[in-house]
């Protein structure tokens, strides 16, 4: 087996080398292929891997590849994508900019979001394009955001076989089983990436949401998200557990103050442990994962990137949530719509759960709402639209207000210049 990893200087890239070892007993990895555009980054995250894979004696072909996506992408199987278009510098752009128009700077929700989806949206389907030649069966597994708004995009437009995933599910579950004291409890997960809702807690055929909505359980905060919190009597309104970036949603004013007041950006923070991560990578003798890793936000990775892989390659039929097609697993969207469900997971692929019986009006057209936003975004990036661009920010929350938005995307747009080239093919 075969697996490229693009993207592969991201100091994430070890947390996914761990899993691989860790499944060594039902994964025949027999080549992995490092691949990334940034030179420093990829010699040094790329050897610390591969002293990781000697030093757990895998028999498995390691290379380090610089900016050859072709050679990289030839007759792999999978291919693990974890790109960041701009790097960090961009996504401190998309938090700032927004702040000085009054509105939520982040990587994934709102305008920031949007701009990490134009920017990286062409960027992938450069990619899609070379996999149809190189590797016709490989399974794109992206974990590049904003991950909803890209499997949305080449799903729809792309025949590529590709499953968008997030940490947040894994790390959400966990944590309402532990706070339930429910193990083996299934938890029906429904929504968009960074919009979803837990709306069933079933064990052993009895359904306990009710009961953690008396009892006000939440989803836990991730370390990229000043918390707001839900209280007990907010949670019960909603009539279903939220996960945590809805938060940006639910407490607009008081999310919007404390990223003003913050003392530096999250992609601040970020550059400043990437860089401490990269001297630790340095280490000739480090050959294991080093801790300092937890510190950044995607805990659980190399698990959830993983099993997911083991899944479709064993066909193992096993129940993850993953962002695919809706296919009528939500029966307030569309069947193309891209949404983040519970799926069985086999050699095919996803095969979303039913979920049947949602009868809470307000998650369903909040999402409904989202999804619009979504699609206008995703046109947006593909045809280098304004237009898309504006009906996609004023479907958004977060945004709304069109004057606002035109001047914030005005200004973000010529910021970004360098990686927009739809939206500069005029000047």
């Amino acid at each position: 087996m075969k697996i490229c990893i693009i993207g592969a200087g991201s100091t994430y890239t070890p947390e996914l080398v761990e899993g691989i070892i860790n499944k060594r007993d039902t994964l025949p990895v027999t080549e992995l292929v490092f691949m990334d555009i940034d030179e420093r980054k990829l010699n040094i995250v790329g050897s610390l891997c591969q002293r990781m894979v000697e030093a757990a004696g895998l028999p498995c072909k390691t290379e380090l590849v610089l900016n050859d996506y072709a050679y990289a992408l030839k007759g792999a199987d999978f291919v693990l994508a974890q790109i960041r278009v701009g790097k960090l510098p961009a996504r401190v752009k998309d938090e700032k900019i927004p702040l000085k128009h009054n509105l939520i700077g982040q990587e994934t929700c709102g305008i920031g979001g949007m701009f990490k989806g134009l920017r990286t949206i062409p960027v992938m389907m450069k990619i899609v394009k070379l996999m149809e030649e190189y590797c016709p069966n490989a399974w794109l597994i992206n974990f590049s955001n904003p991950s909803g708004i890209l499997t949305e995009a080449l799903l729809n437009y792309t025949n590529v076989k590709m499953v968008g995933l997030c940490n947040v599910p894994i790390n959400t579950i966990d944590s309402i089983r532990r706070n339930m004291n429910l193990p083996e409890a299934y938890c029906e997960y429904i929504g968009l990436n960074h919009f979803a809702y837990i709306t069933k807690i079933v064990d052993n055929g009895v359904d306990y949401l009710q009961k953690a909505l008396q009892e006000g359980v939440a989803g836990p905060a991730m370390k990229n998200i000043p918390a707001s919190g839900f209280t007990k009597e907010q949670v019960a309104a909603i009539g279903a557990i939220p996960t945590c970036y809805l938060e940006y949603y639910y407490f607009k004013d008081s999310k919007l103050e404390k990223l003003k007041k913050a003392e530096r950006t999250r992609g601040e923070t970020c550059m400043k442990i990437e860089e401490e991560l990269l001297e630790i990578y340095q280490n000739s003798e480090l050959h294991v994962k080093p801790e300092q890793l937890s510190k950044r936000g995607g805990a659980r990775y190399s698990e959830v990137a993983i099993n997911l892989v083991n899944s479709i390659w064993n066909d193992v039929g096993d129940i993850q949530v993953v962002n695919t097609l809706n296919k009528g697993a939500l029966d307030f969207l569309e069947d193309t719509d891209a949404v983040e469900v519970c799926a069985y997971i086999g050699k095919d692929g996803p095969k979303p759960i039913p979920c049947r019986d949602i009868n809470n009006d307000h998650i369903k057209e909040y999402i409904q709402q989202l999804k619009a936003y979504e699609k206008h975004a995703v046109k947006a990036a593909i045809y280098g639209s304004k237009e898309e661009a504006m009906r996609a920010l004023v479907m958004n929350p977060l945004c709304g207000d069109l004057a606002t938005a035109e001047k914030c995307f005005d200004e973000m747009v010529e910021a970004h210049k360098a990686y927009l080239p739809q939206f500069n093919k005029e000047n």
